[in-house]
């Protein structure tokens, strides 16, 4: 793992090296700047294992584990050990060393004692079963060939039989245990050679992929850089716009306005030309009505002149129709109204000046300013590329500087040892796990051998066994069933005591192991202990600190450098690189972006000659507004033209004069009046109908123009205030406003760098080099291969032939107690009367019977 950490130290600090650096953020304007990702790493190694279904077994020998050594992890013994502060052949008597001792077997009390109950069995086991030969060898010990008759027998028998079974099948659980075990070994055995091909490989990844990342890195710097240069091509819309958006609201809404008046006064000349038209038709359409029923009134004169009038009958009709003479005159004074002329004059006058093209004419001088912008700034867009050019030209020097492949030749050829020492050693490591493989086997098969003859001898006693024979006549079945029954005790005791030694130094290996490796490497209590200050090295408070840095005071510990791997950390801020050079300090960009800030600071632009209305303009809106348009009397005009072209209807009126004319006798007189009733109606339909809709539209146009000229001199006296307005703030505050835009745009420009920038500090801090293969190469060392693939079967394989040994001892002694039931015996109990023999007698056995050979009839 060293060699490795130092590649990645050198390889970051190269890469800092002659860096350009970054300086405290003066971007006020979020730039659209790109989004980087250096490129994905894709390992092979996984950071976990899955053992699969088996893991319920491994769960329980844990279970196990716990209950036999449940003390927390001996942290202090472990640090004073390493300290080498416990030495059996010199300092055994000092004080400390005793309580030390003290403190290690309290915490080994549960495996000590099983090792001890072991070790018992080992040694008794072997004597018993040479006691146990010779007691039955003297026909002691059941081994006599006679059975004692008793009321119970069948009891017993059938409960020795129940018994040995259930003891049979935890034993062959035991034995399934151990032969899972050690199958599931072998085959992690074969897949060392793959986890270690797979780790390696991850680590040349990443040696490989680390110059390549810096390269991207490196590289983006051209990415950040044509983007600038696009927004430096492009300052007319950026700079220029920004400007020209300052100003728009300022400017924009006056022109509008000035606009609008321009489209109002002609608009104003079109309205007022149609009333002055209008007008004009409607006094001589007025006159010629009056001229017309000033004849039909003198008509009707003549006629009433008649001397038919003088007849008393006639005379109060004549009379009558004389009264209403009067009635017939017009009801207007339009032809009083005032023409509109001198106004219409006016506004012609106005119109002589083309109000709008002055507007556009402002607004184009305002639309120029981008352009004015991108002009004066040709030379100073120059300077800035030139600049960030050679920055880049800086930059591309980089990778030359660090000069990695040359570093990295070093570091590959130490994985290419280490790889080939492993692949060394991996046929030295299968060929001795093939001799364990098959001591293993032997082992369950010992155990397998003792449970077919304890199953044999079950199956055949039980079969073979018929209650209604005496024990000498038992069948050649039962015989054979209780022969198999000894041959497993005999088997068990010749080789129980050696499956008990393979089962007590798996277990006190095997389980401290578990117990000291694997259990504090999984909770991290192990790189705990290595991080005790002074502990690996005396002089030294923090062991990794002194190794990388030569530094012991910094606090950089193996509990933190494996997280941080495990998460995938780059080597820097693992490692904590900034104590050996701090990125921060190297990374700014004020050496280079000076010149671009006064760039910046001391660019000219000039924007004047921005006028948005001249005199002539202002002049044209004052004359319109003096132009009378609004100081007509546009009541009079309403009021006149609403009143009706006559005084009375003339229809009615020639429908009474007519129904007059029928009551008179006939003559002239009658004919005069029916045709002058008929003139007024005809007078009406042609003069007096087209009159009213004249005076109509007449109204809607006046009542137009008056709503258009409403307040005209309000209104352009607003405009002129805003126009000044503008005009001042354009003339005062333009300088301040291109400089406030210069300024953003500036720091929107240098924004790209700083933001590139503080990526490659991040992507330096935490992403380029990211050492998790080194954290999953050391789990895959410890945490897969000892623990999982070695430790945990191993585990599993104690446990269960241990399991299986233990439970050798009850089998044994059921096995001895039903073989008797099972087995043909030379002799038997008989007695004479078994009614008269007393209960005791029968219990004690030894009064009242005689032996009877087999030889020899019941």
């Amino acid at each position: 793992m060293a060699p490795t950490l130092g590649l990645l130290l050198l390889l970051l600090l190269g890469l800092c090296w002659n860096t350009v650096s970054e300086g405290p953020s003066s971007s006020t304007r979020g730039p659209d700047v790109q989004e980087f990702e250096l490129p994905a790493m894709n390992y092979e190694t996984k950071d976990a294992y899955q053992p699969g279904s088996i893991d319920v077994l491994f769960q329980v020998v844990h279970t196990f584990l716990h209950v036999v050594q449940p003390n927390a992890f001996p942290e202090d013994i472990l640090r004073k050990i390493m300290q080498k502060k416990f030495d059996l052949s010199t300092d055994y008597e000092k004080p400390e060393n005793v309580v030390l001792t003290l403190k290690i077997i309290r915490y080994e009390i549960g495996v000590i004692i099983c090792a001890v109950l072991g070790l018992l069995f080992v040694v008794l086991m072997p004597l018993v079963g040479f006691c146990f030969g010779v007691c039955r060898c003297c026909n002691k010990c059941g081994g006599e060939m006679h059975q004692r008759q008793k009321k119970n027998g069948t009891f017993l028998r059938k409960c020795f039989a129940v018994s040995l079974l259930v003891i049979c099948v935890f034993i062959s659980i035991g034995i399934i245990c151990g032969f899972v075990a050690n199958h599931h070994l072998r085959t992690q055995v074969e897949k060392t050679r793959k986890l270690a091909d797979s780790n390696f490989r991850d680590l040349r990844a990443l040696l490989n992929e680390t110059p390549s990342q810096i390269s991207y890195v490196l590289d983006q710097y051209t990415t950040t850089k044509e983007k600038a240069f696009s927004d430096l091509d492009n300052i007319k819309s950026l700079l220029g716009g920004g400007i020209h958006e300052q100003l728009r609201p300022k400017v924009i809404p006056v022109l509008e306005d000035i606009k609008t008046m321009a489209g109002a006064i002609k608009e104003t000349k079109d309205a007022l030309l149609h009333v002055n038209n209008t007008l004009e038709d409607l006094k001589k359409s007025t006159a010629q009505l009056n001229s017309s029923l000033s004849d039909i009134k003198m008509n009707l004169e003549q006629s009433l002149n008649d001397p038919q009038c003088s007849v008393p009958s006639v005379t109060a009709a004549c009379n009558d129709i004389r009264m209403t003479l009067n009635q017939l005159d017009g009801n207007t004074s339009v032809d009083q109204l005032p023409s509109l002329h001198n106004q219409l004059d006016n506004v012609n006058d106005v119109l002589r000046t083309d109000l709008s093209s002055l507007v556009q004419k402002g607004n184009k001088s305002f639309n120029d300013i981008p352009e004015m912008v991108q002009n004066q700034t040709t030379d100073m867009v120059s300077d800035i590329k030139s600049t960030l050019n050679s920055i880049g030209s800086d930059i591309k020097n980089i990778n030359e500087q660090i000069s990695i492949q040359d570093n990295l030749s070093i570091f590959m050829d130490s994985i290419n040892s280490i790889e080939t020492y492993i692949h060394q050693k991996l046929p030295t490591l299968e060929e001795y796990d093939l001799y364990r493989w098959l001591a293993g086997l032997v082992v369950c098969c010992l155990l397998t051998l003792i449970v077919i003859f304890y199953y044999l001898g079950l199956l055949c006693g039980v079969l073979g066994y018929d209650r209604h024979a005496t024990p000498t006549r038992r069948g050649c079945i039962s015989n054979t069933g209780g022969i198999f029954l000894m041959a497993g005790v005999g088997v068990s005791f010749l080789f129980c005591w050696i499956l008990m030694t393979v089962v007590v130094l798996t277990f006190v290996v095997g389980g401290n192991v578990e117990k000291l490796v694997c259990e504090p490497y999984q909770n991290k209590k192990l790189f705990q202990i290595l991080d005790t200050p002074y502990l690996l090295n005396e002089n030294w408070k923090y062991y990794l600190s002194g190794m990388v840095f030569n530094k012991p005071d910094i606090n950089l510990t193996f509990e933190q450098v494996y997280s941080d791997c495990k998460e995938n950390k780059g080597m820097y801020a693992t490692l904590k690189l900034e104590n050996r050079y701090n990125i921060s300090e190297h990374l700014n960009i004020q050496e280079h972006t000076r010149n671009i800030n006064s760039s910046f600071e001391n660019m000219k632009v000039k924007i004047d000659n921005i006028v948005l209305l001249d005199a002539a303009g202002r002049e044209n809106l004052l004359d319109f507004s003096s132009s009378g348009v609004d100081e007509i009397d546009y009541d009079a005009y309403l009021a006149e033209i609403a009143k009706p072209p006559t005084k009375v209807n003339l229809l009615s009126f020639a429908d009474e004069l007519e129904r007059k004319a029928r009551q008179l006798p006939p003559g002239n007189l009658k004919r005069s009046l029916t045709s002058n009733a008929q003139t007024i109606r005809t007078v009406y339909h042609d003069q007096v109908m087209p009159l009213r809709q004249l005076m109509g539209s007449l109204y809607r146009s006046i009542q137009n123009l008056q709503h258009k000229t409403s307040g005209l001199g309000v209104k352009v006296v607003n405009i002129i205030s805003s126009l000044d307005s503008a005009q001042d703030f354009i003339t005062n505050h333009i300088s301040s406003i291109v400089v406030q835009e210069s300024k953003k745009y500036g720091n929107m420009i240098l924004g790209y760098f700083e933001h590139y920038l503080q990526w490659v500090k991040i992507s330096i801090t935490e992403r380029i080099a990211a050492c998790k293969p080194m954290s999953t190469a050391l789990d895959s060392a410890v945490d897969i291969f000892l623990c999982s693939y070695i430790i945990e079967p191993m585990n599993l394989f104690w446990f269960g032939i241990g399991k299986a040994t233990i439970f050798l001892l009850p089998a044994i002694i059921f096995a001895v107690k039903l073989a008797k039931y099972y087995r043909r015996m030379d002799s038997e109990d008989v007695y004479d009367d078994v009614e008269t023999v007393p209960m005791k007698n029968m219990q004690n056995g030894h009064i009242g019977f005689h032996r009877h050979q087999t030889t020899q009839a019941l």
